[in-house]
């Protein structure tokens, strides 16, 4: 396994041999607090857990799977399920669940709080430092 950087151990960003240019871009974000100081269409990225469930529960977000992708006893596809949204395919794990998962993968949270008209945007995105297809 890779070694933990700095910018993890407080909540920043993950890298690798595969870390995207959003990544390289994006504001990392250690608490929540922080991201109400993002502007509207800031891409942003964490890998802290404070930070990515106030985000979800902020938009009434649940952690969740998608079933099929599992891997013997380990979770498959990491997702998040909006209200509205057609989650119903989707199983809710818990957050202990979801975020040990994130973690063992090594996963950033790549994310966006507000579009560039303002309003709050559901946009994120799961991406892995050490490989291309996360």
């Amino acid at each position: 396994m890779a070694e933990q950087n700095e910018n993890e151990e407080e909540g920043g960003a993950r890298t690798g041999p595969a870390t995207s240019k959003s990544v390289r871009y994006a504001e990392a974000i250690t608490s929540p607090d922080q991201i109400r100081d993002a502007d509207p269409g800031d891409t942003l990225v964490t890998t802290s857990h404070e930070v990515i469930r106030t985000w979800a529960q902020d938009r009434g977000a649940q952690a969740a799977t998608v079933p099929g992708t599992e891997h013997g006893d380990h979770l498959g596809v990491l997702t998040l399920d909006f209200p509205g949204y057609g989650g119903e395919k989707l199983r809710h794990v818990s957050w202990d669940e979801w975020f040990r998962t994130f973690d063992e993968r090594r996963l950033n949270f790549i994310f966006q709080d507000k579009k560039k008209d303002g309003t709050p945007s559901n946009f994120f995105r799961l991406e892995s430092p050490e490989r291309e297809d996360a």
